[in-house]
């Protein structure tokens, strides 16, 4: 039987990486926080993977099978939130310190709320109009997401990538000592003959298909809705340029 304190610990284990990010850059740890409390609520959508994805996991007073929620998956949405916000920053030493307020009249931001609901819409059209599981829906809906921010905000493209590539470096690190130390719950609690089956040292494919397309797309969030621009943090400022510089 499957350990009902088993996504409390991985949920942990990626709280204790988000608590390291921010110990190491208090500087940005507010903006963690802010980009954490909103991806918490992603914990919701819970119901709408089960039973298709998830055979309805046990977890802390048997909250999920009673109600379909869990405290579990809105500490893992806080944790991974704030993490592929942060690990790029911490990696590179940046902050999304400079803002583009003063872009939004240019022609590609005139799709921006579009942009940022490409995710979720596409997410919904694909659970109604499709027979996909719905953790492919998430990553299709999640790659469209990273084309239509890419659209408005080129210049985080590659924020957005290196992003994808250390969340699914993380992911797949915890999940496989998770797996190590509650060895069988992974066919217990997954679905796997719904999807494809294929393990990768015990992780399910499709999480790790999770962790690159939601680092890819969801690290943009903050300086998306922000209008920011990351920095290196001893840069200097653009200088204004004087007519006695032009010519």
């Amino acid at each position: 039987m499957a350990s009902p304190y088993a996504y409390l610990v991985l949920s942990v284990a990626l709280f204790g990486a988000w608590l390291v990010l921010a110990a190491l850059r208090r500087d940005i740890r507010r903006e963690m926080v802010r980009v954490s409390v909103g991806t918490m609520f992603l914990g919701l959508t819970e119901p709408l993977f089960v039973p298709d994805y998830w055979k309805n996991p046990p977890t802390l007073a048997n909250l999920a099978r009673r109600t379909g929620f869990d405290l579990e998956s809105l500490l893992f949405s806080f944790a991974i939130g704030g993490i592929v916000f942060a690990a790029y920053h911490v990696l590179f030493a940046g902050a999304p310190s400079e803002s583009i307020a003063h872009e939004r009249g240019d022609a590609r931001h005139r799709y921006h709320v579009l942009a940022i609901l490409s995710a979720p819409v596409a997410f919904v059209l694909l659970l109604a109009l499709t027979t996909l599981n719905p953790i492919y829906a998430a990553a299709v809906a999640l790659v469209t997401g990273f084309f239509a921010t890419l659209y408005c905000r080129p210049d985080l493209w590659l924020k957005m990538l290196i992003s994808g590539g250390l969340f699914f470096l993380l992911y797949f690190a915890v999940f496989a000592l998770f797996d190590r130390a509650f060895p069988g719950y992974v066919p217990a609690v997954w679905n796997l003959k719904a999807v494809s089956g294929l393990l990768v040292w015990s992780v399910p494919l499709e999480e790790l298909l999770f962790a690159f397309t939601f680092g890819l797309y969801w690290s943009s969030m903050y300086e998306h809705l922000a209008w920011r621009r990351s920095r290196a943090l001893h840069a200097s400022p653009p200088r204004a340029i004087s007519h006695g510089d032009q010519g």
